[in-house]
């Protein structure tokens, strides 16, 4: 009827002794489906890719090379995108977090992985947000089995290859260029915040960067951001993290709006 908001059931074991679909929604998915039925629909109809946690390069079979994002940050903004009314896709690297309600989830593990899955949908994509903390580089050969010590006292030869730019490569694209592909851009540092990611921002030819204090914000629940465009430099002072990924939604859908993609 008219005004009425219908959730869907959740599946799993059921009382009769079936599994399937038919259990009530757990309360915290109710509580966050009725937060998202409030929330303004600023994306409507928009499909987001978002890049979320860190990846992993493999060393040997046991030890790698990663990072301390916990992909909080990311998961937060899949969750306020889906609650402005976009359809959301999580790329996501190794993290201990529950996928938001109603956001499409893929699991990868290396920068290789993850630049594969977001290729392959962002030709459907309107949005990318690239929140990942991808490792920079990889072992050129991973071992095959794990590494022992020699005795000799020495560290092991280790040759190191760079990993792709998963942001500027998408940003690069017929589609990132013209801005059919609205492109969004995280910088994580430890120092020179704003100057640092205002030459991330150009390097990577993006309309927006993110700009953070990584070793203050991995791993917590809140955080501090610095929005940088072309007009310059806007602070969003400390929040939660799902707070702050929504004003940043609310960026997003404004810059896009006043920024339409060029048609040819």
């Amino acid at each position: 009827a008219d005004g009425s908001y219908v959730l869907d059931v959740a599946a799993g074991d059921q009382a009769c002794g079936e599994h399937g679909d038919g259990r009530m929604l757990e309360a915290a998915d109710i509580l966050e489906d009725l937060i998202a039925h409030f929330q303004p629909k600023l994306l409507q109809g928009q499909r987001v890719l978002i890049t979320a946690g860190p990846t992993f390069e493999a060393l040997d079979p046991v030890r790698g090379i990663s990072n301390l994002s916990s992909g909080k940050m990311g998961f937060a903004i899949a969750r306020a995108a889906r609650e402005a009314g976009a359809q959301v896709t999580l790329v996501a690297g190794p993290v201990a977090l529950d996928a938001p309600r109603g956001v499409h989830r893929i699991d990868v593990r290396s920068a290789q992985e993850m630049l594969q899955a977001c290729t392959a949908h962002a030709d459907a994509s309107d949005i990318l947000i690239a929140t990942a903390a991808v490792a920079d580089w990889r072992s050129a050969d991973a071992a095959e089995h794990k590494i022992k010590k020699d005795g000799s006292g020495l560290p092991p030869a280790l040759t190191l290859v760079e990993n792709p730019d998963i942001l500027a490569t998408l940003a690069a694209s017929d589609r990132g260029r013209s801005g059919a592909l609205f492109c969004v851009g995280f910088a994580a540092e430890s120092q020179n915040l704003l100057e640092l990611a205002s030459a991330k921002r150009l390097r990577k030819g993006v309309p927006l960067m993110v700009g953070n204090i990584g070793p203050q914000t991995f791993g917590q629940d809140d955080n501090a951001l610095l929005l940088i465009d072309a007009q310059g430099a806007r602070e969003l002072p400390r929040n939660s993290k799902i707070a702050l990924a929504r004003q940043l939604v609310a960026r997003i859908a404004q810059q896009r709006s006043s920024n339409p993609p060029k048609t040819h």
